[in-house]
C-alpha cells in the first residue's frame, strides 16, 4: 500500500520528524563539510583567527622587510592567551562585538595546530556547526509559525541545501551564529503576531526569550539592529490592522521586550562608538551618485536573493560552463518562481495561518526596504556584501518552506480533494510542456539546491575574492632570485591579504622564502613609495620585486618591469620587477 508523505507524518509524527530531521541534518552536514579547508582563507577570516587566538595585528612590523614567519606570527597558537586578550584586542583593532570570537577562542583550544599555526579546519568548523544547528532550528521555526510539520520539514530541507547557507557555513565568521539568534527572535515575533490576532497577552517566557535572543544577537553582529528595525515595522503594521481590538496589556509586554532589548544592546552602542573605524567600512559606501550607484544595489540584491535558492557554476573560468549554467538557472527560475508565488498566495488565504505569512513575509519586505533605504538615501550599500543578508535570510527560508508545503499538498488543505490543476506544476516554455506533479516539483527544487550547494563547496559559486592559491604558483614559476612582496597598508585588511599569500607559501611547502613589506599609508600615497625605495636600497641584489595591491606611485628606481603578461587573479593586482646587481 502506498502511503503519502502527509499520511505518514499524520500516522507516525514523532518517528517521521526524527528520521526526516536526521536526513536533513545529514545532507546539510555533508554539504557544509565538503572541501571545508580547500579554499584559502581571506582577510575577514584571518581577522577571526587572529582575534580568536587573543592576538593582535599590531605585532606585525610595518615599513620594513619581514620574513614569512614574522608575518604569520599572529596565527601561531598560544595557550597563555585568555578571553580578556580576545576582547581587548578585538575592541581595540576591529569593529565587531565579541561573543563569537570568545566562543571561537574556546573552540580552537580543541584543535591541535597545523605546522605551528592555527587550524583552519578548527576555525571554520565552528561556523559549520552553527550552520548545521540552523537546520533543526528552521524546522522548529517553520512548524511554530505555521503550525505545520510539513512546513517545518521543508524549511529544514531548504536550510540544509540553500547555497547561501553553505557559503556562510564554510567561512570562519559569525554569520551562522547570528542566524540562530535571528530565528529565535523571529519565533518570538511569530508568537507575538498570533497573540495579537487572537487577542491574547504575550507569554512571559516569550518576553524573556525575545530579550535574551536580541541581546545575544547584538553581542554577535551590529547589523542585527536591522532585524530589530524590520521586526518593529511588522509590529507597527500589526498594531494598525488590529488596533480596534488591541489592549494596552498586550502592547505593554511588547514594550517590555523593546525596553529589555534596548538595555541589552546599550553597552554595544557605546562599544561601537569607541571602536568604529571608518576606513574598515569604506567599501560599502556608495561614493559618487551616478547610474551605477542606482543599478548596483538592485542587481546585487537580486543576485543575493537568487543565490538563496539556486547557484550553478556561473563563476567558472570556462565560458561554456558559465553560459550553460546561466541558462539553466534562468529556466529553473522561470518555472520555480510562479510555484513559490502560488504557494505564498495559498498560505495568505488560510484563515488559521495567514498571520504567519503576513508576519514573516512582511518582515522580509521590511528588511529589504531597509537595505535599499541605506543604499539610496544614506549612501551605504550593504547589498555589496551578500553575507549581510543574514538579517532576513532565515525568514526567506521559512516563507519558501511554507510555499513548498502548499505545493506538496496540492495547494489544498490536508485531507481535501485536489483538482488535477492543483496537483500539477507543469513546466511550459513556448509550445513545449513537461508534466510535473507537485511532489516531484518539490523534489526537483531540493535536488537543484543540492547541486547548487556542491557548486559553492567547490568554489564555483560565491567564489573566494582573494586567490593566493593562484598567485603563489606564478611567483614560484617566474622568480629565480630572492623575492620581496610589497603592498600598501592602511588597516588589518591589507595585513590579511598578505597573510593569505604567506600562508599559501607555507601550505604548499615551497622552498622559496619571500620577504614582505607592508608600507603603511595614511593620506599621502607618496609616503608608501618612499618606504619602498628605502627598503629596496637596503636589500641585497639581484632581487625580484612583486608589487601586490600597491596603491601608490610605482617608483622602483633601477628595477625593471617584467614584460611577461600574467593572468588576472581575484583580489590581487600585481606586477613583477627585476632588480639587477648594482
Amino acid at each position: 500500500m502506498k502511503i503519502s508523505f502527509s499520511e505518514f507524518t499524520t500516522k507516525k509524527p514523532q518517528l517521521t520528524t526524527f528520521l526526516l530531521l536526521l536526513l536533513w541534518i545529514a545532507i546539510g552536514a555533508a554539504l557544509r563539510l565538503t572541501n571545508l579547508t580547500a579554499k584559502p582563507p581571506w582577510t575577514d577570516e584571518f581577522a577571526t583567527m587572529v582575534f580568536s587566538l587573543g592576538h593582535s595585528f599590531q605585532t606585525v612590523p610595518l615599513d620594513q622587510a619581514i620574513a614569512l614567519d614574522v608575518l604569520l606570527e599572529p596565527l601561531q597558537t598560544n595557550l597563555s592567551t585568555n578571553i580578556g586578550d580576545v576582547i581587548r584586542n578585538l575592541l581595540t583593532e576591529d569593529h565587531h562585538p565579541p561573543l563569537y570570537f570568545v566562543l571561537s577562542h574556546l573552540w580552537l583550544n580543541l584543535f591541535p595546530p597545523e605546522g605551528g599555526l592555527v587550524s583552519v579546519f578548527g576555525a571554520r568548523s565552528l561556523a559549520t556547526l552553527f550552520g548545521i544547528i540552523a537546520i533543526p532550528a528552521a524546522y522548529s521555526l517553520g512548524k511554530l509559525a505555521f503550525r505545520s510539520a510539513v512546513v517545518g520539514h521543508l524549511s529544514a530541507a531548504m536550510m540544509a541545501v540553500s547555497p547561501y547557507a553553505i557559503y556562510i557555513a564554510q567561512e570562519a565568521r559569525h554569520y551562522t551564529l547570528v542566524i540562530l539568534f535571528v530565528m529565535a527572535s523571529l519565533a518570538c515575533l511569530a508568537v507575538a503576531g498570533r497573540c495579537l490576532r487572537e487577542q491574547k497577552p504575550l507569554p512571559l517566557w516569550t518576553v524573556f526569550s525575545w530579550i535574551v535572543a536580541n541581546s545575544l544577537a547584538l553581542a554577535t553582529h551590529y547589523f542585527f539592529s536591522l532585524t530589530l528595525v524590520a521586526e518593529s515595522m511588522v509590529l507597527a503594521y500589526l498594531w494598525w490592522i488590529h488596533r480596534p481590538k488591541s489592549t494596552t496589556f498586550q502592547w505593554g509586554r511588547i514594550l517590555l521586550v523593546a525596553l529589555g532589548t534596548a538595555a541589552g544592546g546599550l553597552v554595544w552602542v557605546l562599544v561601537w562608538q569607541h571602536s568604529y573605524n571608518s576606513e574598515m567600512t569604506q567599501w560599502i559606501q556608495s561614493g559618487d551618485r551616478n547610474l551605477l550607484s542606482l543599478i548596483n544595489p538592485l542587481a546585487q540584491a537580486l543576485a543575493g536573493w537568487i543565490a538563496m535558492l539556486v547557484l550553478l557554476p556561473v563563476e567558472s573560468e570556462e565560458i561554456p560552463i558559465v553560459i550553460v549554467s546561466g541558462l539553466a538557472m534562468l529556466i529553473f527560475l522561470i518555472w520555480t518562481i510562479p510555484i513559490l508565488v502560488r504557494g505564498i498566495k495559498f498560505q495568505l488565504q488560510q484563515p488559521e495561518n495567514n498571520i504567519a505569512a503576513i508576519t514573516l513575509g512582511g518582515f522580509v519586505l521590511a528588511a529589504i526596504s531597509l537595505f535599499f533605504g541605506m543604499a539610496y538615501i544614506l549612501g551605504i550599500d550593504i547589498t555589496r556584501g551578500p553575507r549581510y543578508n543574514f538579517v532576513y535570510f532565515p525568514a526567506v527560508i521559512i516563507v519558501i518552506g511554507a510555499s513548498l508545503a502548499a505545493c506538496w499538498q496540492g495547494f489544498s488543505q490536508p485531507g481535501a480533494i485536489s483538482t488535477p490543476e492543483q496537483k500539477s506544476c507543469d513546466f511550459q516554455l513556448g509550445n513545449f510542456k513537461l508534466p510535473i506533479t507537485n511532489q516531484k516539483a518539490v523534489g526537483i527544487i531540493l535536488a537543484v539546491g543540492i547541486l547548487s550547494s556542491i557548486t559553492v563547496a567547490n568554489n564555483l559559486g560565491y567564489r573566494k575574492y582573494y586567490r593566493p592559491d593562484f598567485l603563489v604558483p606564478i611567483i614560484q614559476q617566474a622568480s629565480h632570485e630572492p623575492v620581496l612582496i610589497a603592498t600598501t597598508h592602511k588597516t588589518l585588511v591589507q595585513t590579511g591579504e598578505m597573510m593569505g599569500v604567506a600562508l599559501e607559501f607555507k601550505r604548499t611547502g615551497a622552498t622559496m622564502n619571500p620577504l614582505f613589506l607592508l608600507a603603511h599609508q595614511n593620506r599621502e600615497p607618496q609616503l608608501s613609495t618612499d618606504v619602498l625605495q628605502k627598503t629596496l636600497a637596503q636589500m641585497p641584489r639581484p632581487l625580484d620585486l612583486w608589487l601586490v595591491n600597491f596603491h601608490a606611485p610605482k617608483d622602483v628606481g633601477d628595477c625593471v618591469a617584467n614584460p611577461e603578461t600574467f593572468r588576472q587573479i581575484n583580489g590581487y593586482d600585481y606586477q613583477m620587477y627585476r632588480c639587477p646587481r648594482e
